[in-house]
């Protein structure tokens, strides 16, 4: 049994990246950038104007000048022309300022006709101007390699003239759910042995929102025979298997035993961690496979905590990114853990976190109330209110 943080640094020192495609930006929403993206145009292309009003020489802006207005100048239309001491242009938000223009007055600041415009209030130092290029310039750094595409990412792609973009390649994957006791939702009413399966739907889920795609969902009963064929399709059309349930060391448990002849070889087995402290990682034909328990709690957090990286070192980010901690205030005190490193689910409330009561690991409704995993050690110290404790967001 290993440590939670030498888990993490055997996956980040194991996992390469699968490749890169290209992609239409319409399509790289969720998407990781395989390139570092640099600007084909600058932002602004010309120096604009920021307010409706009158562009002008700075030399002239008093209040109570008189201007003669000489032409108007909307966004995206030719440019007026030049104009002398004493003249000024009609401007809206986003139009290019005439040459010789260096200040934009408000028009609420001016009273005007179209022939005259003269300035009647004060308007302040700023001269609602944004320079050519004060966005960034014409080959400029705009997104980094390894940046998660979401929807900000986006405006900043097409803002530099992007039309396609490289993007990580998502990792393929089939997750297999296993025991005999499950059936699916909705038809284990029929069988009062029976438990609805429940696991597979929220991986599938978190994979989702992490990148890959869902080749197929399986589920087989604890026979190793019917496992071992459901591991060989796995195998034969994913990056990346993950087996809910039969993971720890029970008389019926076979995760690991149905990728035998596929020759699995253990990354790590048995973190120490509470939930889910049977999870393991492996490679099988080149494939990544991830043993996750089959209690739904235990299962969800350790999927957040390691298929998520794994699918994201997949996808060229790296486990920091993945798993961005922050730290937030307890509105009360969260226990001294015993032996392993623990993660509780909790809220955050306006007074900071608040531990969920049910953390047993096989709780189905927490889960529907949990937004927050945070992380205690066994060498820390019980906190109190006022403490900051490092939250993973859930």
């Amino acid at each position: 049994m290993i440590e939670f943080d030498e888990a993490l640094a055997l996956l980040a020192d194991n996992v390469r990246p699968l490749g890169s495609e290209q992609v239409e930006l319409a399509a790289a929403h969720g998407r990781v950038l395989a390139e570092d993206v640099h600007a084909l145009v600058s932002s602004p292309r010309r120096a604009v104007s920021a307010m409706d009003g009158f562009a002008l020489r700075d030399a002239d802006a008093r209040v109570g000048a008189s201007l003669r207005v000489i032409g108007k100048s909307f966004a995206g239309h030719p440019l007026p022309p030049a104009f002398s001491a004493g003249e000024c242009v009609r401007i809206f938000t986003g139009a290019a300022l005439p040459d010789g223009a260096d200040r934009v007055i408000m028009q609420e600041n001016c009273l005007a006709d179209e022939t005259m415009m003269t300035i009647v209030n004060a308007f302040g130092p700023g001269s609602h101007v944004r320079l050519a290029g004060s966005d960034f310039a014409e080959g400029d750094l705009v997104l980094k390699s390894g940046t998660l595409l979401d929807p900000r990412a986006i405006v900043a792609l097409a803002g530099a003239d992007r039309a396609v973009v490289q993007v990580a390649k998502r990792p393929r994957m089939v997750i297999i759910a296993t025991g005999d006791e499950l059936a699916p939702p909705g038809r284990a009413r029929d069988d009062a042995l029976k438990i609805p399966e429940s696991v597979s739907f929220g991986v599938a889920a978190l994979a989702r929102e992490n990148g890959g795609t869902i080749e197929a969902k399986l589920s087989g009963s604890d026979d190793l025979v019917t496992l071992r064929q459901l591991a060989d399709k796995a195998l034969s059309i994913a990056n990346v298997v993950v087996v809910t349930g039969g993971a720890s060391v029970g008389e019926r448990d076979f995760a690991k035993a149905m990728f035998a002849e596929q020759e699995l070889e253990l990354l790590f087995s048995k973190v120490a961690i509470k939930p889910g402290k049977p999870v393991w990682i492996g490679r099988s034909q080149g494939r990544w496979v991830v043993g996750l328990p089959g209690n739904p709690g235990s299962a969800m957090v350790t999927a957040r905590l390691f298929l998520a990286p794994l699918l994201g070192l997949l996808q060229g980010r790296s486990v920091e990114d993945v798993l961005d901690w922050v730290p937030l205030q307890a509105a009360q005190i969260f226990p001294i853990p015993e032996g392993r490193t623990t993660f509780v689910r909790a809220v955050l409330s306006k007074s900071g976190l608040v531990l969920l009561a049910n953390q047993d690991s096989s709780a189905q409704a927490p889960l529907g109330k949990a937004r927050w995993l945070v992380r205690r050690d066994p060498a820390g110290k019980a906190s109190h209110c006022d403490e900051r404790m490092l939250a993973l967001a859930f």
